[in-house]
């Protein structure tokens, strides 16, 4: 088990029963445990295979590639219209996952057996992609805004266009769009370290904040 994972459960204010069983079930799967993205993230061989996230309404599993897993069941999420490659699973409850465990356990399976394979999601050109009306409307006032956004990796502009995407209101996927707008123009991907202490460059490990806590 890895510390790191160990403070975030600890440390969240809602979903710790939920992502300490659901922990439990990507282990006994054989899954190595990592901390990327500020989150817990499970990977076979050094390939991501899922994370646990934690929201206001839910907990999630999210699957990297999930939308090349059967899904016999018709039980995965997907995050939003743009989403290509990413399907999750929503629990609200402790006693989903347990009723559920062998469900989603196989899913687990199959995923790993994704990697084992070496498949790849065929993602669609990056002229496909279809950005959210808040944020090309942004693009469309800020001329230098939209240079920047447009030199980014194709990877880094779909995840952007994901997150913003991602809450149902308006306001708040401006408030979004505000808030990168800096980290945009410095050339940044929304997963991209911005402090130089990320022991996973150019990616955000969380580092920073084991770093600083030491400092201290």
């Amino acid at each position: 088990m890895n510390p790191k994972v160990d403070d975030f459960i600890s440390n969240a204010k809602k979903w710790q029963p939920e992502m300490e069983q659901l922990r439990l079930l990507l282990l006994d799967c054989g899954l190595s445990e990592e901390f990327k993205w500020r989150t817990p993230c499970y990977s076979f061989q050094g390939n991501n295979v899922v994370l646990i996230g934690s929201f206001k309404e839910y907990c999630a599993l999210s699957f990297f590639k999930g939308t090349l897993l059967q899904d016999t069941d018709g039980i995965l999420c997907k995050p939003g219209e743009n989403s290509q490659a990413v399907r999750f699973f929503k629990f609200t409850n402790l006693e989903e996952i347990i009723e559920q465990q062998s469900i989603i356990k196989a899913y687990i399976y199959e995923a790993i057996e994704i990697e084992k394979a070496g498949l790849k999601v065929n993602f669609k050109s990056n002229t496909e992609l279809e950005l959210v009306e808040e944020l090309q409307n942004t693009l469309d006032k800020n001329p230098d805004l939209k240079v920047a956004f447009q030199a980014l990796t194709p990877g880094r502009q779909r995840a952007y266009n994901l997150y913003f995407s991602g809450s149902k209101q308006s306001k708040t996927r401006e408030t979004r769009i505000e808030k990168y707008t800096p980290r945009i123009l410095d050339g940044k991907g929304i997963n991209d370290c911005t402090c130089g202490l990320s022991k996973k460059m150019p990616s955000c490990d969380g580092s920073h904040k084991y770093i600083r806590a030491e400092n201290k």
